[in-house]
């Protein structure tokens, strides 16, 4: 690691070569699976996109379209779908896996049984796998030996990058050097240089753990923000929840030997502050109709719809226990979606809590002054 901190501490950054993938592969059919195949065509690589869905598959192969998941938008000509695994990873040099958190080991371990070796995967998901406890990539490199991994993680919302709006992720794997030549084979830098165009522009990172974790815990943070809108707060609270949230990953990653700084970046303050400010965000808009008392069968008109932060919820609460992690706003939303606990009460206790110091370096406690009292007044407030 300490020739690629000097390298990054220069007064000029280092330029390093790194080759594009021919094909790419994208499993996964849904918004998002189907925005990184338009963006992987658009920068000319040769590109397969995998579904389960035979009707979501023909459509996009017959006309062009995903309706179920991008509306009207136009897809490229030269993008071609398949409902069969093999078929989709047969000649690719690189997949990306962007199946929903819960079916990440499932797909995994298929697509062990077919991929060719050493073709790396770049993760798409956004979760901690519930009963282990593991992170995405590990959950992957466990169904996947032999197969280098890395995540893909930013604020994104799916239309908006089928659209080719200017678009920011960060790409994470592994390493700890870059050779004499410039020439590398750094997975971030060639996947970073296979999918940049002219309006989505990669960010490379070595730190999985920390990219990981913010995408897994801002699901969680948007349900709260959203349950807080739908019960009638306004943007200070939801300011306050993001910022304080956002210190909740930081420990997280920090517990996990990730770094505090990746938290602070695109995969997890910016994803942050994006997926906790609009409906367009799954997780904000089923936490702002559950605010609004929408019951939960009813949410979403009653369709089923993937909600990442639900899961999320239960398994990010689980990490952080095993770490010794504090994380009181998980905490209050894994209450609520779990443990069916009440909106009002469980978020006046939370907001009520004795009074605390910002920075780390000064440990106090503040009783609060209005004590029981204050979570009932505010608790009314909410009724």
């Amino acid at each position: 690691m300490t020739k690629l901190i000097k390298d990054v501490a220069s007064t000029s950054a280092r330029i390093v070569l790194a080759r594009p993938f021919r094909s790419i592969a994208v499993l996964g059919a849904g918004s998002w699976g189907t925005a990184l195949a338009i963006t992987a065509a658009h920068a000319g690589r040769q590109t397969k996109l995998w579904g389960r869905r035979q009707d979501v598959v023909d459509e996009i192969n017959d006309k062009h379209r995903n309706a179920r998941y991008l509306g009207d938008i136009a897809l490229p000509e030269n993008l071609v779908a398949t409902s069969s695994l093999a078929d989709a990873v047969a000649h690719c040099d690189c997949v990306l896996l962007v199946t929903p958190s819960t079916s990440v080991r499932d797909v995994a371990r298929k697509l062990n049984a077919v991929l060719a070796p050493g073709i790396p995967v770049i993760v798409c998901a956004k979760g901690v796998e519930l009963e282990t406890g593991k992170l995405m990539t590990d959950v992957a490199g466990e169904e996947l030996p032999g197969h280098e991994t890395g995540v893909l993680s930013g604020p994104t919302f799916a239309a908006e990058t089928a659209k080719h709006l200017p678009t920011a992720v960060t790409v994470a794997s592994t390493f700890d050097h870059l050779n004499d030549t410039g020439d590398n084979d750094i997975l971030a830098a060639r996947v970073a240089v296979s999918l940049g165009t002219e309006t989505f522009r990669p960010f490379i990172s070595d730190d999985v753990i920390g990219v990981e974790i913010g995408g897994a815990v801002k699901n969680v943070l948007a349900l709260l923000c959203g349950m807080i809108d739908g019960a009638g707060f306004a943007a200070n609270t939801r300011a306050a929840l993001i910022t304080r949230g956002l210190d909740e990953m930081k420990n997280l990653a920090e517990a996990l030997g990730g770094r505090r700084e990746t938290v602070t970046g695109l995969s997890g303050m910016g994803d942050l502050i994006l997926t906790c400010s609009s409906t367009q965000s799954r997780n904000f808009s089923y936490g702002m109709q559950l605010g609004q008392g929408v019951p939960r069968d009813r949410i979403f008109n009653g369709k089923p719809v993937v909600v990442e932060g639900i899961a999320n919820a239960a398994s990010v609460m689980k990490l952080a226990r095993s770490k010794n992690v504090s994380m009181p706003i998980v905490e209050a939303v894994h209450d609520i979606i779990h443990e069916h606990k009440d909106l009002a009460e469980t978020f006046s206790t939370l907001w009520t809590r004795p009074f605390e110091a910002e920075p780390r370096a000064i440990s106090i406690e503040l009783p609060h002054p209005l004590g029981e009292d204050g979570a009932r007044r505010l608790a009314a407030l909410m009724n």
